[in-house]
């Protein structure tokens, strides 16, 4: 099995546990990554606010990220709240030579108002960590303060956006949400030009952490080996659902429901897991679900069965002579429909259905298995949980 991304969160501590550290290692954990921490502050705060704030000694932040490197290794990092100037230059001196992808997300005020980066730190974030960033993701206010100007709409964002490139990073992710309006976009601007991705806005209050939820998902994404715009899309969408799962909790800027982005064994209802359907030739079903890119788990040809595992853990048998075959219908989902049907079809494979948008808001294509049984490839975003038309 394929080791999990070794993603290094540099950060500061959230006691309330919707931001910060705390955010960061539950995103990564969902998104299937192994986190480490450099923790540099830690807040004392809640959904209502920062009240006080111990910064960590810059050599012992520099500590925490060298005995993680040096040990265990890392595929990201993801930088958040760094408090102070000295911190700020230790925490750069410590990932000097660093060859991974760096998420900087430029921490500077709390949801609630409080100031999380000291004045004389941004002149030195500027200098020391922008160009070291594969990406930074500032939020409008944050953006403004970067890049000297004022940002009233999305142009004027995707201009400060491209400004703040100027000064370094590989690219800059610019989010849109503090700007009004029921569409909001982010802006992902490269040197090799810039993408808009636009959604609806959620009506909610619980949005404690999302910055930092963000920014450790696009980390994840990035350690695992995904191009860019892919790991801005999938982390967008971590968030999206997140923010659609809170639990409610707080009397003011709730947090994220991460653990409910994911099907695992914690959840409180039945958690559907297992599917297994007739199959006629055993060897042409085992050649078949393989290329589609399940993992075989169990390889019984005696027994006619087989068992392959799914990107989140779920199990999809084979079973020569249990069942009609041809009556089952199996969903796959992916986040590059489009793309993997290229891939499949390059493979010989052949599609009943090319990717099409349907009405229920999915993206699917189809097309069978040797043994009768239909397969839909489908791509649904949060539609998938959380359709218009939900009950």
């Amino acid at each position: 099995m394929m080791s999990p991304p070794r993603v290094l969160i540099i950060a500061g501590s959230d006691s309330g546990g919707g931001a910060g550290i705390q955010a960061d290692i539950k995103t990564v954990t969902c998104l299937g990554g192994y986190a480490m921490t450099a923790i540099t502050a830690v807040t004392v705060q809640n959904t209502l606010g920062v009240s006080a704030i111990h910064a960590i000694p810059p050599e012992i932040v520099a500590a925490q990220i060298r005995a993680c490197i040096d040990d265990i290794g890392v595929d990201a990092v993801k930088i958040g709240m760094v408090g102070g100037a000295a911190t700020v230059r230790a925490v750069a001196d410590a990932l000097a030579g660093v060859t991974v992808p760096i998420v900087l997300d430029p921490v500077m005020v709390a949801k609630g108002g409080a100031a999380l980066l000291a004045d004389d730190a941004a002149l030195e974030l500027i200098e020391r960590l922008l160009p070291m960033a594969t990406v930074v993701t500032p939020n409008t206010p944050e953006l403004a303060m970067l890049a000297q100007t004022e940002i009233e709409d999305d142009a004027d964002a995707l201009l400060a956006a491209q400004e703040l490139l100027l000064q370094g990073p590989q690219a800059v992710l610019a989010k849109g949400g503090h700007l009004p309006g029921d569409q909001l976009t982010d802006w992902l601007v490269t040197r090799g030009g810039h993408v808009a991705f636009q959604s609806e806005r959620i009506a909610t209050r619980h949005t404690h952490g999302t910055g930092c939820t963000l920014a450790a998902a696009l980390a994840c994404g990035l350690g695992q080996g995904l191009a860019l715009e892919a790991a801005v899309e999938r982390a967008r969408m971590f968030v999206r659902l997140a923010m659609l799962s809170a639990p409610g909790f707080g009397a003011g800027h709730g947090p994220l429901g991460h653990a409910s982005v994911i099907n695992d064994i914690t959840a409180p209802a039945p958690v559907l897991n297992q599917i297994t359907v007739p199959a006629l030739d055993y060897g042409a079903s085992l050649a078949f679900y393989q290329r589609l890119g399940l993992r075989l788990i169990v390889d019984s040809p005696d027994n006619g069965y087989a068992r392959f595992e799914a990107g989140n853990g779920t199990t999809l048998s084979i079973h020569v002579g249990d069942g009609v075959a041809g009556g089952a219908v199996i969903y796959l989902e992916t986040l590059r429909l489009d793309a993997w049907v290229v891939e499949l079809t390059a493979a010989g494979l052949h599609f009943d259905q090319a990717p099409r948008d349907e009405d229920w808001l999915w993206r699917e294509a189809r097309l069978t298995d040797p043994a009768g049984n239909r397969i839909c490839l489908y791509a649904a975003g949060t539609a998938r949980r959380f359709p218009p038309w939900r009950v």
